[in-house]
């Protein structure tokens, strides 16, 4: 699966309101100048991510939105299963009991055991990171770093 405009511009949203709406509710139009998001897209994200409890919305003069829970308490994961409307990385892959005809090779598809376990891995990973490790991340500004693949020798 590749990530979409959806998570990584709902995970901007998610993470303004975390440094600004701590006090108060935050104008969609204040978000969408600092991020660089239009304001309609952002009210659609707003609204999954609202029905999924991970926002508050207030109307009004002095409206807007807030985070719903604590930041240590909403994952990156949990953004991203709300915006993208699945958990898997590909469809076989969420069709737990192989029925839903996505794939004439599903019932007896050896690679498909890959799907699922890069699927876990991946949202392992994104549970594992919280809104608030970003936020402490940000007031740190550490340097990035490349390790691996990327690490010149």
């Amino acid at each position: 699966m590749r990530l979409t405009t959806k998570s990584r511009y709902g995970t901007r949203l998610i993470l303004d309101l975390g440094v600004f709406g701590a006090e108060k509710p935050v104008p969609l139009g204040d978000v969408s100048k600092r991020q660089n998001i239009s304001l309609k897209y952002l009210e659609q994200l707003t609204v999954k991510l609202r029905n999924a409890g991970l926002i508050t919305s207030q109307r009004g003069a002095s409206g807007g939105h807030m985070l719903a829970k604590p930041p240590g308490e909403i994952t990156i994961g949990m953004i991203v299963r709300t915006l993208e409307g699945k958990a898997q990385i590909t469809d076989c892959a969420e069709d737990q009991d192989n029925s839903c005809g996505v794939c004439n090779k599903a019932g007896d598809c050896l690679s498909r055991w890959v799907w699922i376990e890069a699927s876990n891995a991946m949202f392992d990973c994104l549970d594992s990171i919280t809104v608030e490790q970003l936020l402490i991340m940000a007031k740190q500004k550490p340097e990035p770093s490349c390790k691996g693949k990327h690490e010149s020798t």
